[in-house]
């Protein structure tokens, strides 16, 4: 039972939410941490689990020293997973909604200045097919915003170069399109005459842009890999996850004048409350930027 329940929850992430394979393994893990606490308890039945058993979790966690940043993504996870056993009516109800997760502290997006972007770029050696893909995966993210679930299952007939959009699917499946620059297309346009032409050589066909060293179609975990290895050839940064990349995107976009719908519908956001974080950002960098120049600050 529970087993078979993971498996569908699994499923739903991955098909209807399109969620990336890291996020469904985070989820995973939080379910199944959950399932080793239920055989602790001597609880066999997902159906037998009440809001008492949700609330010993989460003490439980507590005791454990988990940091709130984790309990709060625990319990979330677990709310999601009842909540869709509650919607196909394998339990009548949802006991992880009754329970209040920690507050936490909000922390604002992480970003590249300017001057730190051209330090990742230039360390990309166009001369060879890995690093005109790298060029080309750098500028793509950081040119469209786009989340790293989105690019990994960009396919080549997605690309209007003659119009500069790319048909990405987001969230849930929904789709947008999305524009992107001339240095991105330069860059992708270089990447599929010649770099992808020469790594797909001799390998078995398909039509994902992005492709490793193999020939395969690159996975968000490969993703982190390249930026890691980037980080590594460049003195200049200390650490990167591929969202910085999109939270640099629209922190560049605010900076620069754009209006916050605009970059609402850039970024695939469904409420503006997630789009808005970026403007405490770009107050922050204009808060700092004040006291760092201004000679009476």
């Amino acid at each position: 039972m529970k087993e078979r329940s993971l498996y569908t929850f699994i499923e739903y992430l991955t098909i209807e939410k399109n969620y990336s394979e890291h996020t469904v393994s985070q989820y995973k893990k939080d379910i199944e941490d959950f399932f080793m606490f239920m055989n602790e308890q001597g609880i066999s039945d997902i159906c037998e689990v009440d809001v008492n058993v949700a609330r010993l979790y989460m003490t439980s966690l507590y005791e454990k020293r988990y940091a709130k940043r984790s309990i709060s993504r625990k319990i979330s996870s677990l709310r999601s997973f009842y909540k869709l056993l509650n919607r196909e009516k394998i339990v009548e109800d949802n006991p992880f909604s009754y329970v209040s997760t920690p507050k936490l502290e909000k922390r604002l997006p992480q970003f590249f200045y300017e001057e730190e972007l051209e330090h990742l770029f230039h360390v990309c050696d166009e001369s060879t097919p890995i690093g005109q893909r790298n060029k080309a995966l750098l500028e793509l993210l950081y040119g469209t915003g786009i989340r790293v679930s989105e690019c990994v299952n960009i396919e080549l007939q997605h690309i209007d170069e003659f119009l500069s959009v790319i048909l990405v699917k987001g969230k849930g499946n929904k789709e947008r399109y999305v524009p992107f620059g001339s240095m991105a297309k330069n860059a992708i346009v270089q990447y599929i005459n010649d770099g992808r032409k020469k790594l797909m050589e001799n390998k078995q066909s398909h039509s994902f842009l992005f492709v490793n060293h193999r020939g395969g179609k690159l996975t968000d975990r490969g993703i982190r890999h390249i930026l890691n290895d980037l980080i590594e050839k460049t003195a200049k940064l200390s650490h990167i996850h591929p969202h910085m990349l999109r939270h640099t995107f629209a922190t560049h976009m605010l900076n620069n004048g754009a209006d916050l719908r605009s970059v609402q519908e850039l970024l695939g956001h469904s409420s503006l409350s997630s789009t808005q974080v970026y403007t405490h950002v770009t107050k922050e960098h204009l808060r700092r930027s004040y006291l760092k120049h201004h000679p009476r600050a």
